[in-house]
């Protein structure tokens, strides 16, 4: 039998022999090799040469120390120096730098591609775990509409703004009981936010800061100084002997005006911002020394659960006689803290507000917002407990009884 390839192969010609070189290739087998020899050529190059990045392009940067340099600045200098608002570093004794000075200063050299310079400073508060939260304002129990806004009032429950809003008073445990109490409420906040951010940065959260009524967001402002522990007295404006401070702003509250009309400039001026425990004067030297201007301020007071601070800065003043036969919470300080701005005199007066307080048991202090105040303050604030002082808020030592006064200069 003949296959087919006899039939077709030329007659009398013998079979070709099959190639010995024609085979199938096994590719696999072949491709496994290859990346094989690949990979120990990559792992000989390494070893051969240390180039770990295989070739590939990068940069090498030296860091060299570099001796701290620190530019010595006059005193006067800095003293005249405007506060600045944009952020700054601050360096190990206290003095504001920009983010190079702190590397200069950190002994090491950080080395940025050509034309850059150092990142502007991020500085990142950390919130303290000890910080006292007041309750939020404003307590809807606390308040009623009026045709200017908000009021606060006396709750249906009894509560009342003066103890709701109020600083709870946390005693150190290293002070014994019947320490000396010292209370300090600073003045003219909400007038400037650079000057609020200062005194909520600085003070210690048991001073009590007053708000006047006319600052630029307003609410927002004293939100954020509650939320640091603070708690807020309202600013009431009230004509003056001064001819120059005779109306401070709108709604001054005016001794030659009916008692009516006098109530509705109150009402303005408590509308202003929610969450203070009470109200204290602004000025005033004239109004306060009316019995018939400041009446029924003070009786308003009382009846919206409130309590009255004296600032002191009149002598004239009758508010504490009046306030004492109306059962009304009333404060009054002891001593004006900065009557003279300079850091010896405002250190002498804290001086005296200490010695008042060792001897009545309590005294309540009273300054404006300023930057040295501020400063002299929160540097007398951290020495009370060493002392064995407490410090509290106004509405701690405030009462309805008269106190024994010292000389407020």
């Amino acid at each position: 039998m003949r296959t087919a390839d006899d039939l077709n192969r030329p007659l009398g010609l013998a079979r070709e022999p099959a190639s010995r070189f024609v085979r199938p290739v096994a590719w696999l087998p072949l491709a496994f090799g290859g990346l094989v020899m690949v990979a120990v050529a990559l792992v000989a190059f390494v070893v051969i040469t240390g180039d770990r990045n295989a070739g590939e392009p990068f940069a090498l940067a030296r860091i060299e120390p570099e001796k701290p340099t620190t530019a010595a600045v006059p005193a006067a200098v800095t003293a005249m120096a405007p506060a600045r608002e944009e952020p700054t570093a601050t360096g190990p004794q206290g003095a504001k730098s920009n983010a190079a000075d702190v590397e200069r200063s950190s002994g090491v050299k950080v080395t940025r591609p050509a034309g850059a310079d150092a990142p502007n400073p991020l500085i990142i508060k950390v919130p303290d775990a000890n910080t006292i939260r007041l309750k939020p304002a404003p307590d809807p129990r606390l308040v009623e509409k009026s045709r200017y806004g908000m009021l606060p009032r006396i709750g249906a429950d009894g509560g009342r703004p003066a103890a709701v809003y109020a600083r709870p008073i946390i005693t150190p445990p290293t002070l014994k009981s019947g320490a000396p109490r010292i209370a300090i409420f600073v003045g003219g906040m909400g007038l400037s936010r650079a000057m609020m951010q200062e005194a909520t940065d600085k003070l210690p959260g048991a001073v009590t800061l007053a708000f006047a009524p006319y600052g630029v967001d307003l609410e927002a402002q004293v939100a954020r100084a509650r939320d640091s522990g603070h708690e807020v007295l309202l600013q009431l404006p009230m004509d003056t002997f001064a001819a120059a401070d005779a109306d401070p702003g709108p709604h001054t509250l005016h001794s030659a005006r009916a008692p009516e009309a006098i109530v509705d400039d109150l009402h303005w001026l408590m509308t202003r911002f929610p969450g203070y425990v009470g109200v204290t004067n602004f000025l005033g030297g004239r109004f306060t020394s009316d019995e018939a201007a400041i009446a029924p301020v003070l009786r308003e007071t009382r009846e919206r659960g409130l309590l009255y601070v004296d600032d002191a800065t009149s002598p004239r003043s009758i508010a504490e006689a009046i306030a004492t036969r109306a059962d009304l919470p009333f404060a009054r300080a002891d001593v004006v803290l900065d009557a003279d701005k300079t850091a010896e005199s405002i250190d002498a007066a804290l001086a005296r507000l200490e010695a008042a307080a060792r001897k009545n048991g309590s005294a309540i202090g009273w300054a404006t917002g300023l930057p040295l105040s501020i400063e002299r303050i929160a540097r007398f604030a951290r020495s009370l407990e060493d002392k064995g002082i407490a410090l509290v808020p106004v509405s701690a030592v405030a009462s309805v009884k008269a106190r024994p006064s010292v000389d407020a200069r």
